[in-house]
């Protein structure tokens, strides 16, 4: 296809009547957008998706631009038109326009994910916390989970629930739902709820979130709230939050404590994504290091 279409073009260049060359030249595009429908498509063409095994420390974001990611909102898709995602002195801006995430273009199993936020002035105007999150082992299309997500595991940075574990689950290119799942060791607090504990119970995910292990009993998620054991800075400042993904287990931390830990993840690799759900939030030093690397 690549020999024709270079072919087509050189005869396009050298043809002298404009009429026939601007119908070649319709004749042109078409040949091109059939080429790369089909190397998208076919299995020998298409770019191979195989998860990247982190091996050195590699930053995810330079400080000047968002050239390591790609863009995704519910209401415009790819597009970006009124730059909800951007970079400002140095940092991950997420204005909170709407709902989508900054996803990396690439797919990455067996690494410490490391990265601060703090939350910006913009709320979704409602009366509760603010809300985003870190979205782990990414798979599938675009949007596929209602239209907003990828199937993914998420780490909830909403005030009060920083370290909750949520399983979303989208469907694949075929409209067949992703079977994303997790188990943890829980225990069950005062409100039948479940919260993480390294000695509690193998607890199979079944529809409900992962609440982080000292989640408050009857926290009310209103704005600005604090739970009394929360381990995330004040609003203002930057809270630190790191994922470690060992094969199909997840640990995670928030600022240096581990709060919630699963295992038997599916997926277990796929892209990581940062979230953006209606409130200003800023990212910065996000970085990715090897397994054996404590940093």
């Amino acid at each position: 296809m690549l020999f024709i279409v270079t072919w087509f073009s050189c005869w396009v260049n050298s043809a002298q009547h404009n009429g026939w060359r601007v119908a070649l030249t319709k004749l042109l595009s078409i040949l091109v957008v059939y080429g790369c429908a089909l190397s998208a498509s076919h299995p020998c063409c298409a770019q191979s998706s195989d998860p990247i095994v982190v091996s050195q420390p590699q930053s995810l974001f330079n400080g000047r631009d968002l050239s390591e990611f790609t863009t995704w909102l519910k209401d415009s898709g790819i597009q970006d038109p009124n730059r909800v995602f951007r970079v400002t002195d140095g940092m991950v801006q997420v204005t909170g326009q709407g709902s989508g995430y900054l996803a990396t273009r690439h797919q990455y199993r067996d690494y410490r994910l490391s990265l601060e936020y703090r939350w910006g002035m913009r709320t979704d105007g409602s009366k509760y916390v603010r809300n985003s999150g870190v979205l782990l082992h990414a798979v599938g299309p675009d949007g596929g989970a209602g239209g907003t997500w990828m199937t993914s595991l998420e780490v909830q940075l909403a005030q009060g629930c920083e370290g909750d574990l949520i399983v979303i689950r989208g469907k694949d290119a075929s409209g067949q739902v992703i079977p994303a799942t997790i188990t943890s060791d829980t225990r069950l607090a005062d409100d039948r709820r479940t919260r993480w504990s390294p000695t509690g119970t193998p607890t199979k995910y079944a529809g409900k979130q992962f609440w982080w292990s000292q989640h408050e009993v009857g926290f009310k998620e209103l704005l600005d709230t604090r739970g009394k054991d929360d381990v995330a800075s004040p609003l203002g400042q930057w809270t630190k939050v790191e994922c470690v993904c060992t094969g199909n287990r997840v640990t995670v931390k928030i600022n240096g404590t581990t709060v919630n830990e699963c295992y038997d993840v599916f997926p277990a690799a796929g892209k990581i994504l940062l979230q953006n759900e209606s409130n200003e939030i800023f990212f910065r030093n996000i970085v990715l290091n090897p397994l054996g690397d404590s940093k």
